[in-house]
């Protein structure tokens, strides 16, 4: 144990975390009443510095996406991460703080004493998370995590914000969870694609004719990208966006100087297009509405975030629809309805996803062909469905939300509930997007409003703006604002007054 005096009680402050520093590891104090911890002072997620984060309910938020962890002991409470924080020992000696240089050691796996098998269906964020939060919570059976794609478990949140703008080599995608994590936590990891599902008799039959018997089940399947269906889409040049593996193909084929064009305003569609103008493509946007994320984020902010992407060089075009792909080897131009016709080198497709559940024909879908779940995340006896694939209720109404973190946290929410407990969602959805440079936050799910407000300019950087409906906030959208959205995103679990979200806001100034 090799105790170092590190800040004095007094500087650390009661509203928020004091970053200190041992050699080359970065250390939170947070006041816990009138005692302190000490944690890591970098997210596990994404490396956020903590200290920057808000204190909030006995929580500290991240600032970056909004994971958050108990103060008293640094467990896990929201995704996306996937761990609690180390904590460090410490000692308050006279008024002075000394921490150890060695963080207290990690929970163990439970043990193996359980005779079920869990089985988890999709590999990505959130079956990763269910698994992960199995084992948190101390379920020692057996997990068995399927996934049709190699290596699935890597965040797929980067490719269009970075790989494709030649910012971070496909292999350089993080995992989700190394290796040793798996090993270590006993989760068995199967390759292959499910034919089918036969709830009755709790099983999964495979394509390649071997089954699965569970006791419990996750789908978490996720979404599969709407091909364009026009002639010439067959194209080599002609690419969705979903896989590390595509992300390849499209860097293999795009050459700064040529001329892309993004078919969608979806956010995976305006993402790709500053992607690929950053790498040097002339980039042109086919897009549905004259105001991107106006639904989302309102005409002010959607107005804002167009006119950063014109002011890089991106072209919209928002009348016509596409009837042909020109070309014969490659692709030379895109013909619309209205006659109209683009000249393109490369394509790329963001036209939404539709919930991949074909192989749960049994099962009840609603018209989008999504899983109706209860707030328990629940489809029948013994299995749980999460993300893309799950129309949920949120707010007294049936929802489906494509958003990453919101999978994760109704799939720690599955966890939970398989292992025979009750906790329904009532969180508050979150998702990030990134154009030129600028990180975009979104907070609620606000399908109206009857007022917005601003403080600051969306059109110059920071601002933030909350949704409010019946002098409540619905919704906050913000840039450059981390640690007042990382308020909101806890204190808003309760209906806000939105005076009292603007004095928060205030207070984190």
């Amino acid at each position: 144990m090799a105790l170092q005096r590190v800040a004095r009680f007094t500087d650390v402050p009661e509203n928020r975390g004091l970053e200190v520093q041992i050699g080359q590891t970065k250390i939170v104090l947070l006041r816990v009443g009138d005692q302190l911890r000490a944690f890591q002072g970098e997210c596990p997620h994404a490396g956020a510095p903590l200290a920057e984060g808000a204190l909030c309910h006995g929580r500290l938020i991240c600032p970056w996406h909004k994971a958050a962890y108990r103060i008293e002991d640094g467990a896990l409470c929201e995704p996306p991460s996937l761990d609690s924080l180390k904590r460090y020992p410490l000692e308050v000696r006279e008024g002075e703080v000394w921490v150890d240089d060695q963080a207290m050691s990690d929970a163990h796996t439970p043990p193996a004493d359980d005779e079920r098998t869990f089985a988890i269906v999709g590999a990505g964020a959130a079956g990763t998370a269910c698994a992960a939060a199995l084992r948190e919570k101390g379920f020692g059976g057996r997990i068995v995590l399927i996934d049709r794609e190699p290596d699935a478990g890597y965040d797929r949140t980067v490719l269009s914000k970075f790989v494709i703008a030649g910012e971070m080599p496909p292999q350089e995608v993080p995992a989700l969870r190394d290796a040793s994590f798996y090993q270590t936590q006993r989760i068995e990891q199967l390759q292959g694609e499910v034919a089918r599902l036969d709830c009755a008799n709790k099983t999964l039959h495979f394509v390649d004719g071997q089954s699965l018997s569970y006791d419990a089940a996750l789908l978490a399947t996720g979404g599969t990208p709407k091909p364009l269906a026009v002639p010439g889409a067959d194209l080599p040049q002609v690419f969705l966006l979903r896989s590390r593996d595509q992300a390849q193909r499209i860097l293999d084929a795009a050459k700064p100087g040529q001329k892309a064009l993004i078919i969608g305003d979806s956010f995976i569609a305006m993402e790709s297009a500053s992607a690929l103008r950053e790498y040097g493509l002339d980039v042109t946007v086919l897009a549905r509405h004259a105001i991107p994320f106006a639904k989302q984020f309102g005409e002010t902010v959607g107005k804002a975030i167009r006119a950063r992407h014109q002011a890089h060089g991106v072209v919209f075009h928002t009348d016509g629809e596409v009837v042909r792909i020109e070309g014969t080897d490659k692709v030379e131009a895109v013909h619309l309805d209205n006659g109209q016709q683009l000249p393109a080198d490369l394509v790329l497709v963001g036209i939404g996803v539709t919930p991949a559940t074909q192989a749960f024909a049994d099962l009840p879908k609603a018209k989008d062909q999504s899983l109706q779940v209860d707030g328990g995340m629940r489809v029948t006896d013994g299995l749980w469905a999460v993300g893309d694939i799950a129309t949920f209720p949120l707010n007294g109404q049936p929802q489906r939300i494509e958003h990453w973190r919101l999978a994760q946290q109704q799939a720690r929410i599955a966890a939970s509930n398989m292992l025979g407990g009750d906790e329904h969602y009532l969180d508050v959805p979150y998702f990030w997007t990134w154009h030129f440079g600028k990180n975009y936050d979104y907070l609620g799910h606000a399908e109206s409003w009857d007022e917005v407000e601003f403080k600051g300019d969306p059109n110059h950087p920071p601002f933030i703006g909350l949704f409010s409906k019946n002098g409540v906030v619905a919704a906050a959208v913000a840039c450059d604002q981390e640690r007042a959205m990382a308020m909101l995103a806890e204190r808003m679990k309760q209906p806000l007054p939105v005076d009292e979200a603007w004095r928060l806001i205030r207070d984190e100034d």
